[in-house]
C-alpha cells in the first residue's frame, strides 16, 4: 500500500479518535442531568479506536498515535523509515478534530477553551490533582501497556479477528484508571490538538505528554518483542490485512 494512501488512513483514524474522545469529554460529559461522565469518557476513546482499526485498519495498521508507530517499531512491526509521514499525519488530523470540536463547543455562550477543552495535564491541571511525577509514571506504564496488549493482539498466534476489541477495550480501561491523573493522554497527537486550542498552561505542559507516551511505546514494543516475540510468527502491523481484519 503506498505510504499515501497509509498516512491518509491514519490522519482520518486519529481525527475520528480525537473528534469523538475529546468531543464526549467537552460536550458530553459534564452535561447537565446527563452527562456522561469519566465513564463515558473513558468508553468514547475506546470506541473511536476499535471503529477505526476496522474501517482502516487494513490500510494503515490502524495506528492513531506516535507512541504506537515508535512502539511498533521498536518492536520491528513497522518500517522506521515510515513513522515521520504517520507523525505528520496523526498530528494533522488531531489538529483539525480539536478545530471541528472547537467550532461546534464554540455554538454554546457558556464555552471557554481556556477551561481545559479536554486538555491534558499535571500539578494544578491534573483533574484530580496528581504531580508531574505521578502522571509521568502512569503515562509511560500506561502507554507500554497499550503496545503490549496491541502486538499481542496482533501476533499471529493470537486469535484471528478480535484484535480491534482487544485494543479498544484496553484503551477504555487505560482511560477509566488515568482521567482522574493526566486527563489520559497516551497518545501525543491527542494530546497536541485540544492544546493548541487551549494555550497557555496546555501548551506548557505538552512536553511531558509527547516524552511519556514515546518512553512508553517504545518500552511496550521492545519488552513484548523480547520476551514474547517470535519474528518469524508476528505479522508486521503496517501491512494491508484481509477483510476480516486483525489488527
Amino acid at each position: 500500500m503506498p505510504i499515501g494512501k497509509r498516512a491518509l488512513a491514519e490522519f482520518f483514524g486519529t481525527f475520528w479518535l480525537v473528534f469523538g474522545g475529546c468531543g464526549a469529554a467537552v460536550l458530553a460529559a459534564a452535561y447537565p442531568g446527563l452527562g456522561i461522565g469519566f465513564l463515558g469518557v473513558a468508553l468514547a476513546f475506546g470506541l473511536t479506536v476499535l471503529t477505526m482499526v476496522y474501517a482502516v485498519g487494513h490500510i494503515s495498521g490502524g495506528h492513531f498515535n506516535p507512541a504506537v508507530s515508535l512502539g511498533l517499531a521498536v518492536g520491528k512491526r513497522f518500517k522506521g523509515a515510515d513513522i515521520v509521514p504517520y507523525w505528520i499525519a496523526q498530528v494533522a488530523g488531531a489538529i483539525l478534530a480539536a478545530g471541528v470540536l472547537y467550532v461546534i463547543a464554540s455554538g454554546r455562550a457558556a464555552f471557554d477553551v481556556h477551561a481545559g477543552f479536554a486538555s491534558n495535564g499535571y500539578g494544578a491541571h491534573s483533574p484530580g490533582g496528581y504531580s508531574l511525577l505521578a502522571g509521568f509514571v502512569a503515562e509511560v506504564v500506561l502507554t507500554a501497556f497499550f503496545l503490549i496488549v496491541i502486538m499481542g493482539a496482533t501476533d499471529e498466534r493470537a486469535p484471528k479477528g478480535f484484535a480491534g476489541l482487544a485494543i479498544g477495550l484496553c484503551l477504555t480501561l487505560i482511560h477509566l484508571v488515568c482521567i482522574p491523573v493526566t486527563n489520559t493522554s497516551v497518545n501525543p497527537a491527542r494530546s497536541t490538538g485540544p492544546a493548541l486550542f487551549a494555550g497557555g498552561w496546555a501548551l506548557q505542559q505538552l512536553w511531558m505528554f509527547w516524552v511519556a507516551p514515546l518512553i512508553g511505546g517504545a518500552l511496550g514494543g521492545a519488552i513484548y518483542t523480547v520476551i514474547f516475540g517470535i519474528e518469524s510468527k508476528a505479522k508486521p502491523v503496517v501491512e494491508p490485512m484481509p477483510a476480516r481484519v486483525t489488527a
